[in-house]
């Protein structure tokens, strides 16, 4: 039997590590001062920790614990491997570079550094030494047939982030009221249940990613930002995508463009007789841009009262470490893999998310669940992350050649959707750029200059790529950053916004009225309703 194809190519994995390792080698006299400062930095160290001086506590949870920080022994430990780790990430940003081989070298790395953790190991971590001693051992047990059950599911390892029965959609997640008011092999849309008297008159319509289900924007309801908008009277309306099958195997980006997005809006057009206001998030955001591009292109702008795009990338030109895996090498090798399968599956999705924060998302459950024997931890946020979605393989192509590799949305006419050349500069609608600043998918410079490019207005939120959007304003948590200019530089822009405490969600909805008629209207209710949210597409398996 043939063996399937892996998605990614190991000669070039192999390839960028072999450079980087002979990199500095190739310049002796630089590799020389590296040595010379390495050799200084160590003995400070043992100078240090022989006199018993403190060191400042890091800004890194795994070393939280107090015994890292009061406690010599772990201390030195503690410090010895983050100096380490600065030395050899310094040593491979000398020699490796801004490439993408440089991206794939530093990332072998971080995943060696982040396994290798003495958090991770029983004997070098003071809270798994301390249980051990309240357990017997028991603790170690346990967790050894912890790992046996996740490796006999056949799933791999690190599979309870969170717990899986804390929560059940339709019931206690993705729980507001609505109905599923159109279909088509693509999306349902839903339509949320009004709940005032009057509603603004432009409604709202969000766009998701395909990476997951749309219901991060309605966790459990004191977290669900559909719920705060409806009770803040607007008139929601969601799309949540099809996890598609290898049926839908040649479905491309231009499809979920106009079978998507275009066929939604015309559907919240028939609806309630306005123009939508479209909110998107990460992919959707990319999508919802050249759904604008093709509508302007089409004499259609006024279609869009106004679009906000958060977490989300129109130009590709910097995208960090995640540019590791836009290789031409990787890239043919995807396209095999997406060959013979049909799709991208949801769980590899998921493992390349989770080696991207792998102290987050992966050592950390190695530490609780298999050291520790602790359960997992109700998660509203963590629960819709594992319940992940398939992407069709002729989207996926076309989304890493031609907008990832190939960039060619900064281009006029570089991408085409159908017949029509899409150029992001003849956008029209208002456009606001909702970044977050510890994002580690769309790092907020980037997407900071995406909102130049488009000509936005631009805010930056706290938090991460996804906890900044769970953001209510009861919270009162995260901060967001303002500035009424827009410099060249996104650091310069940051040193000079002014920051705000809370939480951005009522900041965005006075800009939608301002962007809007500012007309009160009568509510209406979902008509011919198919079924009740969140419906069969986001049941889906």
């Amino acid at each position: 039997m043939k063996k399937a194809p892996l998605p990614f190519d190991p000669f070039a994995l192999a390839q960028a590590a072999g450079e980087a390792a002979i990199g500095l080698a190739a310049r002796p006299a630089e590799l020389l001062n590296v040595q010379l400062e390495a050799a200084k930095q160590w003995s400070d160290f043992w100078s240090d920790a022989l006199a018993g001086k403190p060191s400042d506590k890091p800004r890194d949870r795994r070393f939280s614990s107090v015994e890292w920080q009061d406690d010599p022994y772990y201390r030195a430990i503690r410090d010895s491997y983050l100096l380490a780790s600065r030395q050899l990430r310094d040593a491979v940003e000398r020699s490796a570079g801004d490439s993408s081989n440089g991206a794939m070298a530093r990332f072998l790395l971080d995943q060696y550094l982040n396994a290798v953790a003495p958090t991770n190991f029983a004997t070098t971590n003071p809270e798994v030494v301390k249980r051990v001693k309240e357990t017997g051992g028991a603790n170690l047990v346990q967790g050894f047939l912890n790992l046996l059950e996740d490796v006999g599911s056949g799933k791999g390892i690190v599979q309870r982030r969170t717990d899986p029965n804390a929560f059940e959609k339709g019931k206690t997640i993705a729980a507001t009221p609505g109905a599923v008011v159109f279909e088509n092999e693509l999306f349902q849309l839903i339509q949320y249940t009004p709940t005032t008297d009057k509603v603004a008159a432009e409604p709202l319509l969000y766009v998701p990613p395909l990476v997951n289900r749309y219901y991060m924007i309605d966790l459990v309801p004191r977290q669900s930002l559909v719920k705060w908008l409806v009770d803040e009277g607007r008139t929601v309306f969601v799309i949540s995508w099809v996890n598609p099958g290898p049926e839908l195997k040649n479905k491309n980006v231009g499809d979920y463009v106009l079978s998507g997005i275009v066929a939604a809006v015309e559907q919240v057009r028939k609806a309630t007789g306005a123009a939508p206001d479209l909110f998107s998030f990460c992919l959707g955001g990319t999508l919802t841009a050249i759904a604008l591009a093709w509508l302007a292109a089409k004499g259609r702008a006024d279609e869009v009262n106004s679009a906000t795009l958060i977490g989300a990338l129109v130009d590709f030109s910097d995208m960090r470490d995640w540019s590791a895996f836009v290789h031409e090498a990787h890239l043919g090798a995807i396209e095999e893999h997406l060959e013979a399968q049909g799709f991208a599956d949801s769980l590899e999705l998921q493992r390349l998310f989770a080696a991207m924060r792998a102290n987050d998302l992966i050592w950390s459950s190695v530490v609780n669940h298999y050291l520790l024997d602790r359960p997992a931890p109700p998660s509203d946020l963590l629960y819709w992350f594992e319940d992940g979605a398939r992407i069709p393989a002729a989207f996926l192509k076309s989304y890493n050649r031609e907008l990832l590799l190939e960039n060619r949305l900064k281009e006029p006419a570089g991408f085409m959707v159908g017949d029509v050349a899409i150029d992001l500069a003849a956008i029209t609608t208002p456009v606001l750029v909702i970044a977050l600043k510890d994002d580690h998918v769309s790092a907020w410079e980037a997407v900071y200059g995406g909102a130049r490019h488009l000509g936005a207005d631009f805010i930056l939120g706290g938090s991460g790529h996804n906890a900044g959007i769970v953001n209510p304003p009861s919270a009162n948590k995260h901060g967001y950053w303002t500035n009424a200019e827009q410099p060249e530089s996104a650091t310069k822009w940051l040193d000079t916004a002014t920051q705000h405490e809370g939480s951005w969600w009522p900041w965005w909805t006075k800009w939608l009225g301002d962007h809007g008629s500012g007309k009160q209207v009568a509510p209406c209710p979902p008509q011919d309703p198919i079924e009740p949210a969140p419906g069969r597409y986001a049941m889906m398996p």
